[in-house]
């Protein structure tokens, strides 16, 4: 597994070693102790799965501390432009976004560290993201930026008109008025 880093301190894109023959391919998707070698300490407690559509942008979601939550985000079918923005007061990216694109093809993970809020826009007609956490859903310290904040100014490779977000996204605030308490 290649570790390859971003600029943003903790946020590393994982590149699985794939084995791929006449049958198909394999890889190892999470290796804990390779992490771990790596001065990547996640312990992962939680999987989730969504399955959105061409369109779709979910996020940008965190939680406050000391819920906030490591995540480890991979897409076995379709394609997703994943995005990481840094609420880490005292980090030199501070409200500075990275985005990936990240697709059943090309196996990319992204490591997001806690004190980042993330979202993905779907670029396929169909995609599935699974993602680990290392710490548990919690909806009282959930909060969110919105995905359109002019100060982020976020191109999430969609068009405007075909953008579908939920209700509960479009209402969330702009980066300059969420609440944060992440120092680093």
């Amino acid at each position: 597994m290649e570790f390859i880093t971003t600029g943003f301190d903790g946020l590393v894109i994982l590149k699985p070693q794939v084995f791929e023959d006449h049958r198909g391919y394999f890889f190892e998707s999470y290796n804990h102790e390779k992490l771990r070698n790596a001065g990547l300490h996640c312990g992962f407690i939680q999987d989730n799965q969504s399955r959105s559509y061409y369109g779709v942008i979910r996020g940008l979601h965190y939680q406050l501390e000391p819920f906030a939550q490591a995540k480890l985000i991979r897409v076995p079918s379709g394609r997703i432009f994943d995005v990481a923005v840094d609420l880490r007061r005292n980090s030199s990216t501070f409200g500075k976004w990275y985005g990936l694109e990240i697709t059943g093809n090309n196996k990319f993970q992204l490591l997001i560290p806690k004190g980042f809020a993330h979202g993905f826009s779907v670029l396929s007609e169909e995609a599935l993201v699974i993602y680990k956490t290392d710490n548990l859903y919690n909806p009282v310290s959930e909060r969110g930026i919105a995905y359109d904040d002019p100060d982020l100014n976020i191109d999430w490779k969609l068009e405007p008109q075909e953008i579908i977000v939920s209700v509960r996204d479009k209402s969330l605030e702009c980066f300059r008025n969420a609440e944060m308490n992440f120092d680093q």
